[in-house]
């Protein structure tokens, strides 16, 4: 099993801006680090969802207080005291794990 990793499909709109269409910019970072090392992003398995709450998918399997995106769910690694899966859910917690674990090459500081 590969890790996921999850990222918000752009072009979404918020009903608390009518008329605007986003995108989320710690999602579009690691489209472009996967676009930008398309061999090594095959080692991981990426899902693009609506950006909508509740996002089943993601409540289901980390629990409805974590969906919040990106966040790349760890396949071999599991916490000790719900059985759910361990998941990194800030973007340079996420950069660090693509390197460590996928051998991407580290962002430039």
């Amino acid at each position: 099993m590969k890790d996921r990793l999850y990222l918000l499909r752009p072009g979404f709109s918020d009903p608390d801006y009518p008329g605007a269409t986003f995108y989320c910019w710690h999602c579009a970072l690691m489209e472009g680090v996967l676009a930008s090392f398309p061999d090594l992003a095959t080692r991981i398995d990426v899902r693009r969802i609506a950006w909508p709450r509740p996002r089943t998918e993601i409540a289901d399997l980390l629990g409805s207080e974590n969906q919040s995106l990106p966040v790349l769910v760890l396949s071999d690694q599991r916490d000790p005291v719900t059985g759910r899966p361990t998941f990194i859910d800030d973007k340079d917690g996420i950069l660090k794990a693509l390197t460590e674990r996928h051998g991407f090459p580290l962002p430039h500081p």
